[in-house]
Parts: structure tokens; sequence; C-alpha cells
């Protein structure tokens, strides 16, 4: 059986990350650069926080190199993490539909192969 920790701490890192990096991409960078510009900026840095946290946690934890068990670590802090980011549009009184509708096409793009990545990370993180 597996541990559910690895998952649930790679998820709580990584939206941590973007909860911290949100509000100064919606505050402070967008009304300068403008909303697709800020997110496309945002990326990059998102990107290491994922292949750092993967790394870490991979590590940390000793997760086997067994795909299945690196695969459903990624898929249980993608769960976690969809779930968290519907859960906080509902919030801001947006339908699940209005909130991917709203997506810019460019940079709501590169934030779902973010996602995917997000999942596969485990599974990349700390092979040799």
């Amino acid at each position: 059986m597996m541990n559910l920790m690895p998952g649930v701490l790679y998820f709580a890192l990584v939206f941590g990350a973007g909860f911290v990096l949100g509000p100064i991409r919606i505050l402070w960078v967008a009304p300068r650069l403008g909303t697709r510009t800020a997110e496309l900026m945002e990326y990059p840095v998102m990107l290491g926080v994922i292949i750092a946290a993967a790394r870490w946690i991979v590590l940390k934890f000793a997760v086997p190199p067994t795909p299945a068990l690196r695969v459903a670590m990624g898929l249980l802090a993608l769960a976690l993490l969809v779930i968290a980011e519907l859960s906080l549009a509902r919030v801001r009184g947006l339908t699940i539909r209005e909130y991917i509708a709203k997506r810019d096409r460019l940079s709501g793009s590169i934030y779902y192969a973010l996602l995917v990545i997000f999942a596969i990370m485990p599974l990349l993180a700390a092979r040799r």
C-alpha cells in the first residue's frame, strides 16, 4: 500500500508556492504588464518549484522508483490541486465552466501542460 504523505506534501508545497505567487502576479505584475504576461512570467518559477518539490519529496521519503508508486504520488497531488483550484474558483463566484473559459488561450494551454508535468514529475524525479 502506498503512503499518501508524499503525494499530499507534494501538493502542499506546489500549491503553497502558487498561493504565494498568485497575489504577486495579480496585484503587482498583471496591472503593469497584463494578465497573460504575468502568467507566462510565473510559469517558469512554478516549473522550478515542481521539479524541486518532486525531487526533494521522492528523496526525503525514499519513494521507490516503481512507476506505479511514483505516478500514484503525482496523480494524488494533481487531484488535490484540481480540487483546491476549483474550490477557490467557486469561492470567487465562478462556475467550473467559467473558470476554464476565462483562461487565456496561450497561457491556459501552458498551464494545462504544467499540470501534466506536475503529475508525472515524481516519476522523472531523482532518476539517474
